[in-house]
């Protein structure tokens, strides 16, 4: 390589080509989660936290560094998703922030522009942790600092910063027991190198995917459309009506008719029924369906339907509806805004159901595996009409992104409660006073969320020691705050057993949440359980819905 600077363009190439090598490991990524649940999502929120920058990138008309900066910095930011994600795009803010000014970049500016997105990134998280995809990106910038006078090529240059970081990712179990045990190097970190390691295959001549985010956007899109349209008919009438023979009809007779049908239309339906056969096809040809089935017998209450004039009636429909909810919207946000409103995270149409019911104003479908942007939160913020807004993530993976979207909200108040479970999400909403202020109601649901302890119970997807204990594939685990409570071969077991590691002599009630697949039967049965063990606390059991986990306990 001649070149010993970079300027946008090849930037914007790099960048690329780390994306798309992260897309094409994420699921690989995903799989180094430490704990074996089936919840491991990490590659799949760095990737959808680079895709969205991609978007942008690929949107610039002409390319300058200006330009670039800011379609990576905002597309990242706003895209983040978990906290690797995040962390990525404050790592992308910095670095940007660094070389936005220039026209081109060198080796010195390299090693600033590192220094400035390990600076910014940890600032953005209030307990940063060694032996993570920050202990990465530190690594990094301080071997690019040290290397800036070695005499060194740009491509020799970046190529042992790289070298280094995944010297320093190997080191990360040795700093973090829990990786250690799970024998797993930070999945952040893994992320962080395939991103840059792509860049640099991107920087000696590789060629990126040209269709790369737009091809999978376009189809999502479509897919989206499909779904919300309604699908236009492939014949245009609906024929319903009864053959009278005056004797039961032979089978070989009903089965020719039948064929004929299928050959001429779709959803076809015979009944026979004494000496009738009542009929229902959907078929271009009405006469001939008719003419064949008068060889059978006399025609009785025939009826025939155009299903492209439905068709039409139902787009009708759904345009007026349209209009209307529109007209809702614009009248929405012409109202006076009201003090307080309310803004939950959550996964299951129960958990929706219940948080509707005790005055949340929008709920943000998401939670584990499937983790909002901050993109998502924004828009979440601009649908409720009020001067100050609770934000609930429920999740200690949303936290970072509900936080960031704070952050970028200057016309609202937003109080981001630091949730990390559901059940602290529901406690905090129960303990709203509207005869309090935001201060103190703030205050009071922070106390709140401390004294809830949650467990979640799911299945394992390989075999792993975690805490001292050994778990293999298929188990039943029940994971808590802090860590496995315990594992087990039943589902009531497993979370009972859970439920006794969590409760104290202050306890006062236990909450069992059933998931999709755990029926409100078995629920109930475990609550009974729970009850013959301990009969002085309060047990309730209420659908919750979600995916993943069988259940969530919580004790308070």
């Amino acid at each position: 390589m001649a070149e010993n600077t970079i300027d946008a363009s090849l930037l914007a190439h790099m960048f690329l080509t780390g994306a798309q090598n992260l897309d094409a490991k994420k699921d690989w990524i995903n799989e180094l989660n430490v704990f074996p649940v089936p919840d491991g999502d990490t590659g799949t929120n760095m990737t959808m936290t680079i895709m969205s920058a991609v978007r942008m990138v690929q949107d610039i008309d002409s390319m300058n560094m200006k330009d670039l900066s800011k379609a990576i910095s905002s597309g990242s930011l706003r895209g983040a998703r978990g906290n690797s994600g995040v962390i990525l795009s404050q790592l992308f803010r910095g670095f940007t922030k660094t070389v936005k000014g220039s026209d081109e970049i060198d080796i010195p500016m390299i090693a600033d522009a590192c220094e400035k997105a390990v600076e910014t990134a940890y600032k953005a998280v209030i307990k940063p942790k060694e032996g993570t995809i920050l202990t990465v990106a530190k690594g990094m910038a301080e071997i690019a600092r040290k290397l800036v006078d070695a005499q060194m090529t740009l491509d020799v240059y970046i190529k042992n910063i790289i070298d280094y970081g995944n010297e320093v990712l190997a080191k990360t179990p040795d700093m973090l027991p829990v990786l250690k045990e799970a024998g797993v190097v930070d999945s952040g970190g893994e992320g962080l190198m395939t991103i840059l390691e792509g860049a640099y295959d991107g920087l000696m001549g590789k060629e990126v995917d040209p269709d790369l985010g737009k091809a999978k956007e376009k189809a999502a899109e479509e897919e989206a459309a499909e779904e919300a349209a309604p699908a236009k008919p492939r014949f245009i009438y609906s024929a319903e009506f009864i053959i009278s023979s005056g004797k039961s009809l032979p089978q070989a007779q009903i089965d020719e008719l039948r064929a004929f049908l299928v050959q001429t239309g779709e959803q076809v339906v015979i009944i026979p029924d004494a000496r009738e056969l009542k009929v229902h096809v959907h078929t271009n040809e009405p006469g001939a369906v008719l003419t064949r089935a008068l060889t059978l017998g006399q025609l009785k209450t025939v009826h025939i339907d155009n299903l492209m004039i439905e068709h039409h009636e139902k787009l009708i429909k759904d345009a007026a509806k349209a209009s209307k909810d529109q007209a809702e919207e614009l009248l929405r946000k012409a109202q006076p805004a009201k003090a307080v409103g309310f803004i939950e995270v959550c996964a299951g149409d129960g958990f929706e159901e219940i948080f509707r019911g005790l005055g949340a104003d929008y709920i943000i479908k998401g939670g584990q595996t499937m983790n909002p942007s901050t993109e998502d939160v924004l828009d979440a913020i601009d649908q409720v009409n009020a001067e100050n807004i609770f934000l609930f993530p429920n999740n200690k993976n949303i936290i970072m992104a509900a936080r960031q979207a704070q952050d970028l909200v200057r016309e609202k108040n937003i109080i981001v409660i630091p949730s990390k479970t559901i059940p602290q999400g529901i406690t905090a909403l129960l303990g709203y006073d509207p005869a309090q202020n935001v201060e103190s109601n703030q205050t009071a649901m922070m106390d709140a969320i401390a004294n809830v302890r949650t467990a979640e119970v799911t299945y394992a997807i390989r075999d792993t020691t975690i805490d001292n204990v050994e778990i293999h594939q298929g188990d039943i685990m029940a994971v808590g705050d802090d860590g496995i409570l315990s594992v087990g071969k039943d589902i009531e077991d497993t979370s009972l057993a859970s439920v006794e590691k969590m409760m104290s002599d202050d306890a006062e009630l236990i909450s069992i949440y059933f998931g999709k697949e755990f029926s409100e039967e078995n629920a109930n049965r475990l609550a009974q359980k729970i009850t013959g063990k301990f009969p002085d606390v309060d047990v309730e059991v209420n659908n919750g819905g979600q995916p993943v986990y069988y259940c969530i306990l919580s004790v308070e």
